[in-house]
């Protein structure tokens, strides 16, 4: 197959909020940007973020950034990288003041200043009472975001290939990063897409659970990638299961919900939070609360005939604040749960929502990992940001809100650091012979596979045995038998078939190429599961109930290629502020 090369300045692969937040910085600045998106980019899943950007702007109640940091030092377990967190809460009022000058229509307060509501996890005076820190557009706020940065991009002529998917990393025999190769979904073309530059914007991978509020698209494709070409993933063990998504359907209810005042009820009308959690109850962090959810259900305590879900209640708040503030909620509701929140409360149940891990970096985007064997080093040419990146300023825990401030941040400091770097590289690094091989032979293996499983058949087995066996609460059997059963279902992924060969449009192919990334996640996952022997932040084991700062205050690394895993230690001490030391977290 012939391949046709181009070149850029810079190669942006994800259209999410971090990936066209670094692609405007780049394009204003003149570089040559490309962006590409497996969807129209304002599809990406940045859209579907619904309560707010956090930042210590005070509009509502007093507050400063040092407490944005205390909250999210404590609700990473302190599994987060305490530097990272300054870095990103320093910067929080300032890329939102940014963000606002660039058009985005946050709601207001009767003064004009944007508005804020509470959310989950966040405090004043360093722990004590709820802070109002979440900048929201009532509950769209990723919606907004992501059509303010497209048509920002429009117009400084960032270049977008729509319906493309990235396959592979190409790197030079020095391991540097000069580019990727990727699949035009419609006509199935390949392409080599060299640069000087390569940042991965790739989002999330919740797509390997059967229960999840992610969209389809959410297949790790970027730590599929990384995964393939020897780059570590790190900290893959930590998933966030969101509390609230709707019963049997997994669509977000955003914790915007309990921000304006919502709670959780049992199947006897209490609000059983007050038990877990008694200062912040119903707004104490996602992983207590989702645990709460579990146990109410596991107790006997859940709602409906299978007591298998509890009930989310806002007809209290009234119907003009649902109407105002809450709108695509009540949609939500009403499609999904038939129910109008006006009138009934939702019934809601934990579902797999965010990864804490990623592909590591520092803080200003560059990966930071050693390359098969050695010391760790930058890897230079290759970035990442916002969800498919580990930096890590969330750890064990991320608090809602955090985010879409992750995304502003690191992506706007990716680009910072992108286009410093560029100044002093100012050729494009020479094509390797071999730089399309990868994804080619594996494209060559789909289109030449006969007598194999169906890729859907293989999919909905490893999301079933991702749920069963790595889900809210962790048992050591069940690790165990995950572990072998992941490694027998990435075998069976090898040996999947597609029916149809033609490449144009091909569904099933492209869905046989996201399988690839989701096992490389998968693997990853449950590897760095069975091996932390402690429960941390969203990493509940029931074998080893407690935080082991002594052995586990540290961040695992997973290699792909011989499923070894190694560690480093989480960086405790901040830029330029005293450190919080770990202590036990309670809510």
């Amino acid at each position: 197959m012939t391949i046709i090369k181009r070149k850029f300045d810079v190669v942006i692969v994800g259209a999410g909020g971090a990936g066209m937040r670094a692609a405007l910085q780049l394009s204003e600045a003149g570089l040559k940007v490309a962006v590409l998106s497996k969807v129209f980019p304002t599809r990406s899943h940045t859209v579907a973020a619904q309560g707010g950007i956090a930042a210590a702007l005070g509009n509502v109640t007093e507050d400063n950034w040092h407490w944005h940091m205390y909250d999210t030092v404590k609700g990473s377990d302190y599994l987060g990288d305490q530097d990272a967190i300054e870095f990103m809460c320093r910067q929080a009022s300032e890329v939102v003041y940014e963000l606002e000058h660039y058009g985005m229509p946050f709601d207001r307060l009767e003064n004009g200043k944007i508005y804020q509501r509470p959310f989950g996890g966040q405090s004043q005076n360093f722990g004590g009472a709820q802070a109002t820190r979440s900048c929201a557009a009532a509950d769209r706020t990723g919606h907004a975001m992501l059509h303010t940065l497209y048509q920002r991009n429009v117009r400084a002529y960032t270049q977008f290939f729509v319906e493309w998917m990235g396959l592979d990393l190409i790197r030079a025999e020095d391991g540097d990063v000069c580019g990727v190769t990727a699949l035009d979904i419609e006509t199935g073309e390949v392409m080599a897409l060299l640069a000087r530059a390569t940042l991965f914007a790739t989002g999330g991978a919740a797509r390997i659970f059967n229960a999840s509020t992610n969209a389809f698209i959410n297949t790790g494709d970027g730590l599929g990638m990384a995964a393939r070409s020897g780059i570590p993933l790190e900290d893959m063990e930590f998933w966030q299961f969101h509390p609230t998504g709707v019963h049997g359907v997994g669509v977000l209810i955003s914790e915007a919900v309990r921000g304006e005042g919502g709670y959780l009820l049992n199947k006897d009308g209490e609000r059983f939070m007050e038990r877990y959690a008694p200062h912040a109850k119903d707004l104490a962090s996602r992983d207590v609360v989702s645990r709460a959810l579990t146990m109410e259900i596991k107790e006997g305590r859940g709602c409906g005939r299978d007591a298998d879900h509890l009930l989310l209640k806002l007809d209290h708040l009234g119907a003009d604040v649902i109407r105002a503030r809450l709108p695509g909620i009540r949609e939500i509701a009403m499609k999904f749960a038939n129910a109008d929140p006006i009138h009934a409360p939702i019934p809601v149940v934990p579902t797999a929502h965010y990864m804490m891990g990623g592909i590591p970096t520092n803080f200003w985007g560059q990966v930071v990992a050693p390359y098969k064997t050695g010391p760790e080093e930058v890897v230079q040419g290759f970035y990442a940001a916002g969800e498919c990146a580990c930096v890590s300023v969330h750890g064990g825990n991320r608090l809602g809100t955090n985010s879409l401030l992750d995304i502003l941040v690191f992506g706007r400091a990716a680009a910072v650091k992108i286009i410093e770097d560029l100044k002093k590289n100012p050729h494009h690094k020479p094509l390797p012979g071999d730089a399309a091989d990868k994804a080619l032979a594996r494209l060559a293996r789909l289109d030449s596979q006969k007598d194999g499983e169906n890729v859907a058949q293989v999919t909905a087995t490893m999301r079933k045995t991702m749920q069963a066996h790595c889900g809210v609460f962790r048992f050591p059997d069940m690790l165990r038998q995950g572990v072998e059963k992941m490694g027998e279902v990435a075998k069976r992924a090898r040996q999947t078939e597609i029916k149809d060969k033609s490449r144009v449009f091909n569904t099933a192919r492209i869905e046989a190429l996201e399988l690839d990334n989701l096992i490389e996640v998968a693997m990853a996952t449950m590897v760095s599961a069975e091996a932390r022997t402690e429960s941390r932040g969203a990493h509940a084991r029931d074998d080893f109930p407690q935080r082991d700062d002594d052995k586990w205050l540290k961040h695992t690394l997973y290699f792909s290629e011989d499923r070894r895993l190694d560690y480093k230690p989480v960086r405790l001490k901040p830029l330029t502020v005293e450190s919080f030391p770990p202590k036990a977290r309670t809510y």
